[in-house]
């Protein structure tokens, strides 16, 4: 079936290999995931000098630490001497360099190669040429990203601007002082399916009504099947009787000064691309980062932010997490039983969209873009 033979209440979706084909997992890798800005930590999970974590960002490792200076820096997790991974652990922490494990290289938190096994009777050999290799780092609303790229694409355009393009202002998300916020609770998902068939789930919610119970009750305009991020600037109202964005509709946490009258009991989602989607309600923050691990497999890793004063003070969060616990759960459980679908024949041409879904079909373009792929007419 070809688009031009659909009804016009439906357009194409992408084919089922592109969901299931490892080589197109590889270009999306190299013209996606490792050319584009990347969500890699939340910058409180690196509190002091040599604190530490390595993370994938498509077929790369990386080193990702704080300096002597409190810098933020970022490097391939990779020795210079001979190709050995640097550092193994996903998290840790250095008093003041890491140490190669096989032959013993040292580099101190700014990169620099200041030891090695005889290195003072290899004088020729230069402290910073033979370092580790940097990529560009930038901080904003409190996490780190990352651009493998040697000339990256604008971040203000690029992920700055697609909060822009959704809520119509980047002010609107300023309110919620994200950067400040304290990590409440965290929890990471193992999905065995494609990242695209998340971002996919994630952009409509034409199926909210089927498999979202909770949400629908806080959330009723979702029933309708129209997601928040449909329209530009659009938060979806709580329900007359729901008084919090929780499991139960009850009493959420202190609200963040910063939201506005317009914001207050309104729900707002945002989708960045690649591999992020931030959730605004008044009290906390829901962040999620995606880490394709391969073509059939994405680890998801979600933070629940409050008020440091909400966490610090030990209240009782579980209401308001269980609630997208819940959500993430359902969605997961939704892709998990697609994802064998899209290897079967009757999918090899894709399937379709209705209209309060058609907006994916711009996701597909942009997919299509990015690999420098024709989109079937």
């Amino acid at each position: 079936m070809t688009s031009t033979s659909l009804p016009d209440s439906l357009i194409a979706t992408l084919p089922g290999s592109s969901y299931t084909d490892p080589d197109l997992f590889a270009q999306e890798q190299e013209r996606i995931f490792e050319a584009m800005w990347f969500c890699v930590a939340r910058a409180s999970d690196l509190p002091r000098p040599g604190a530490f974590r390595t993370v994938d960002v498509g077929r790369e490792s990386l080193l990702v630490t704080r300096a002597r200076d409190h810098s933020i820096r970022a490097y391939f997790n990779v020795c210079r001497h001979r190709g050995a991974k640097l550092c193994t652990e996903e998290t840790g922490e250095v008093k003041r360099a890491f140490q190669c494990p096989y032959h013993a290289w040292t580099y101190d938190l700014n990169g620099k190669l200041v030891a090695a096994p005889n290195l003072t009777k290899m004088p020729d050999v230069g402290r910073t040429e033979y370092g580790l290799v940097g990529v560009h780092v930038r901080e904003w609303l409190g996490y780190v990203w990352v651009c493998l790229a040697e000339n990256p694409p604008s971040f203000e355009e690029d992920v700055i601007g697609a909060v822009v393009e959704r809520l119509g202002d980047v002010r609107a998300i300023e309110a919620y002082g994200i950067d400040n916020l304290a990590v409440g609770k965290r929890i990471v998902y193992d999905v065995q399916a494609n990242w695209k068939l998340i971002i996919e789930n994630f952009m409509e919610c034409y199926h909210c009504a089927t498999i979202h119970p909770e949400l629908t009750e806080v959330l009723p305009e979702f029933a309708d099947g129209y997601a928040a991020q449909y329209y530009v600037g659009h938060g979806a109202e709580f329900g007359e009787e729901v008084k919090g964005f929780t499991v139960d509709g009850s009493e959420g946490l202190d609200r963040i000064p910063g939201v506005s009258e317009e914001q207050d009991r309104r729900y707002y989602a945002i989708t960045v691309k690649p591999q992020v989607f931030i959730n605004l309600v008044p009290d906390h923050v829901i962040f999620h980062r995606m880490y394709p691990v391969a073509v059939d497999r994405t680890v998801v890793e979600c933070d629940w932010l409050y008020l440091p004063g909400v966490v610090e003070s030990g209240k009782d969060v579980e209401r308001s997490v269980e609630l997208f616990h819940r959500v993430n759960q359902q969605d997961f459980d939704a892709c998990e039983r697609t994802q064998p679908g899209m290897s079967s024949r009757l999918y090899a041409k894709g399937g379709v969209l209705v209209p309060s879904e058609h907006h994916i079909g711009a996701f597909h373009a942009w997919v299509h873009e990015r690999l420098g792929t024709r989109q079937p007419e």
